[in-house]
């Protein structure tokens, strides 16, 4: 199916509120990883999300060229747009992670170039964006944010906020893992006060509650999925709303146990970034691949080896299906499995 339009994304979101599931919503940073998502969904009968960060779209523009990120999240979604048609799921396609350094070379021109199709009488490139101001004072986050919705509102597009700190690292963007992880009620009145609650544009909103990019060992990281519902009945009371006001986004979710993310879900978690995962599913069939045909994957002691084995076509198409089985997980997991075009 073609993909999503501004109405059909929000309404996929509103479903799954509405159904008490979440969305997967899956980095790529290749065609090949990008197809390995496609595979998933559609096997796993889910539709999902597909994104992109900084460091994706450096990789997509080509890892030699310095300054063109731009470039390479246009050329992600314009190869998107095209294969998916080829797909009985629909999807929608998203930004993730721009840090304020990366405003100018990211997320800014994107939004220019949804502004020129709108213009035109066609939809948004992306149909969400996010702008990631956790290494930012909170008013100063809320600040750009303001400027960021009324241009995301304009294209009937989607913004993306995080309130609080993941730690780990991410493209670049690292904190440290420690009190300042959890967002707090306050934080998320501010966040009303500034956003609105969809008066002045949709946003989803990464609340923290422990989270951390990457693997850890089991220990190292507390989460408390019961904070978000926390928050949800603090501005519930306060600004008068139905149940779980905020549409949430759950970051550095890998190693999370299946409690804990049916609880995040509970609580009024929409859409669940995937990673660090999907890329060891990929890049682990690769290694199995070398490690079990070593003498034919390369060419040892003066023999030729076997073209059938190291043609990329040949372990690409095992990675992509092996990352497409943690994609199955992933919408089991999240109980977006068997929901598409519902």
């Amino acid at each position: 199916m073609p993909i999503a339009t501004p109405d059909q994304y929000a309404q996929m979101l509103d479903t799954a509120k509405a159904k008490g599931f979440a969305y997967p919503a899956f980095n790529v940073s290749s065609s090949q990883t990008l197809n390995a998502v496609l595979q998933g969904l559609t096997e796993a009968e889910s539709d999902g999300i597909i994104q992109v960060t900084t460091g994706g779209a450096d990789y997509f523009a080509g890892h030699t060229r310095s300054g063109a990120r731009a470039t390479g999240a246009l050329a992600f979604a314009a190869f998107a747009h095209e294969v998916a048609k080829n797909y009985p799921v629909t999807v929608a396609l998203h930004t993730d992670h721009c840090p304020k350094n990366a405003l100018e070379s990211f997320v800014l021109p994107l939004i220019a170039a949804s502004e020129a199709e709108v213009k035109a009488g066609r939809n948004p490139i992306f149909q969400s964006h996010m702008w990631d101001g956790s290494a930012v004072p909170l008013a100063e986050n809320l600040e750009i944010a303001q400027d960021m919705i009324a241009r995301t509102r304009a294209i009937n597009a989607i913004l993306e906020v995080e309130i609080g700190v993941v730690g780990g690292e991410e493209d670049g963007v690292s904190h440290d893992i420690n009190e300042h992880l959890y967002t707090t009620v306050d934080d998320a009145i501010a966040t009303v006060e500034a956003l609105g609650l969809g008066d002045k544009g949709r946003y989803m909103a990464a609340l923290t509650f422990g989270n951390v990019h990457g693997v850890y060992k089991p220990g190292n990281v507390k989460l408390r999925p019961e904070l978000l519902k926390e928050i949800q009945d603090g501005v519930q009371a306060k600004y008068g709303t139905g149940p779980l006001p905020f549409d949430l986004v759950f970051h550095g979710g890998s190693g999370s146990t299946d409690a804990e993310i049916s609880e995040a879900v509970a609580n009024g978690v929409i859409k669940m970034n995937i990673d660090t995962d999907t890329q060891y599913a990929f890049s682990r069939s690769v290694a199995d691949t070398v490690l079990k045909n070593y003498d034919g994957f390369l060419k040892v002691d003066g023999e030729v080896g076997n073209k059938k084995v190291y043609d990329p076509r040949s372990w690409g198409k095992l990675a992509e299906t092996a990352m497409a089985a943690r994609v199955i997980e992933s919408t089991h997991q999240l109980g977006s499995a068997g929901n598409a075009g519902k």
